[in-house]
């Protein structure tokens, strides 16, 4: 008999894990409230970089996985995995998505089944957000009737080495047998399986690791605004204290961060120790202070750049290489690209931006989609590095820009290049 499983949400989580689990078997239900997205699915159209639109088409063509927008195709589910957005509204978790998908399944929940949440959220959500909601809408009880467990995302987009398969999971439940359930299904689809003494462990681990890399980040992007001011230079320094083979870990100062995760997660951590402890959690506090800054520092080491050119920001031709947050990837959530190019178009620069890999639009008005090509190179004023794709040839940058400001230090050194 064929296993049915539920994902909720086919975003960046949703649709790796369901084209990986209908490829090992499962009969699939990709479910997304956007009509849009799910008609491009069932086109066999991918808008994830790390699902190929082959392995999308042949799991369509094997009739092992079906997007829908229609509630009605969640019944008879074995098992619910949901992978819906946490974002923060006004600075609080907004935890409305989860809730949702948690309301649409609970009706739909029978003895023996198995709802898994995915999304990340601050320890204790499974146990008192998420279960209440399927317990009241079902009349069954989590642990006793149903199975109910937490199974962190680790997606890495654009990481051909550390794929949804290859990267060991996390999994938990909230008792024995949930946990048994949890590992269970995931040791069908993933290499390795973690497990987790409780869901608040792995709710915790989970926002640990992005806070880990959210106050890591800080610290260098800190250090990036003042090193040069102090006659250093901040790559260089890395490059030595990174021969060390025990004791550090390299992080590199950037434009800022974006992505669902550093922006966001860290912050349900430090609201919930605030909203249990009445205690706020200042290192979190502090690095999210920092790295917002960072757009903003980006615009004004720019700005200074072309001033020594004598060239001003307004009526200044500025070309931006890459929209996405992260390298080879088109994803733009909360990239500091965004608010670097609003800050450039509103100082009345002329903006361009080439990136092969963001194809929607992002809603800048004034900001010209362009392809990157030699002209382009040779008729801005400054060109600005925010992504680095591979895809890039940097050594033709290098060659044709007059002036070039590496966010990302990609590009080879010169008497027209500058680094953060």
């Amino acid at each position: 008999m064929t296993t049915k499983l539920v994902v909720m949400g086919q975003g960046y989580v949703g649709l790796p894990l369901s084209v990986a689990a209908a490829e090992h078997g499962y009969h699939v239900v990709g479910y997304d409230t956007d009509e849009t997205r799910v008609r491009r699915l069932a086109a066999g159209e991918s808008y994830v970089g790390d699902v190929r639109a082959d392995r999308l088409g042949a799991v369509l063509d094997q009739g092992t996985y079906r997007p829908s927008i229609d509630p009605d195709d969640l019944d008879g589910f074995d098992v619910a995995v949901i992978t819906v957005p946490t974002p923060l509204l006004e600075g609080v978790p907004d935890l409305s998505f989860v809730e949702a998908a948690g309301e649409a399944l609970a009706s739909r929940l029978t003895p023996g089944s198995t709802v898994i949440l995915e999304s990340t959220s601050y320890p204790g959500t499974t146990e008192e957000v998420l279960a209440p909601i399927l317990q009241k809408g079902s009349g069954l009880s989590p642990g006793l009737d149903f199975h109910l467990g937490y199974s962190p995302e680790r997606i890495d987009p654009g990481n051909p080495e550390w794929t949804f398969e290859t990267t060991p999971k996390v999994v938990s439940g909230v008792d024995a047998e949930s946990l048994r359930e949890v590992a269970a299904f995931y040791a069908t689809i993933v290499r390795e399986t973690v497990l987790a003494p409780s869901t608040r462990v792995a709710e915790l681990a989970k926002v640990l690791e992005n806070t880990f890399r959210h106050v890591n980040i800080a610290l260098v992007n800190e250090l990036a605004t003042h090193a040069a001011g102090i006659g250093v230079n901040v790559w260089e320094a890395l490059d030595i204290a990174s021969t060390k083979p025990f004791g550090f870990m390299r992080f590199t100062p950037g434009p800022g961060v974006g992505g669902h995760c550093l922006p966001v997660d860290p912050l349900y951590l430090s609201w919930r120790v605030e909203r249990t402890l009445s205690k706020r959690f200042r290192l979190v506090e502090l690095a999210h202070e920092l790295n917002s800054q960072m757009p903003e520092y980006v615009v004004s080491r720019l700005t200074r750049g072309l001033d020594r050119r004598r060239q001003t920001v307004t009526g200044s031709r500025i070309l931006m290489l890459g929209l996405a947050y992260k390298a080879n990837t088109g994803d733009v959530r909360e990239s500091p690209a965004l608010p670097i190019a609003r800050m450039l178009v509103e100082a009345g620069a002329s903006v361009r931006v080439a990136d092969p890999h963001v194809t929607e639009s992002v809603g800048i008005p004034g900001l010209t989609r362009v392809e990157l090509t030699e002209e382009e190179l040779r008729e801005a004023h400054a060109v600005l590095i925010t992504t680095d794709h591979d895809a890039v040839d940097y050594a033709a940058v290098a060659s044709a820009a007059r002036y070039v400001f590496d966010c990302r230090r990609r590009v080879p050194p010169g008497e027209n290049i500058e680094s953060l």
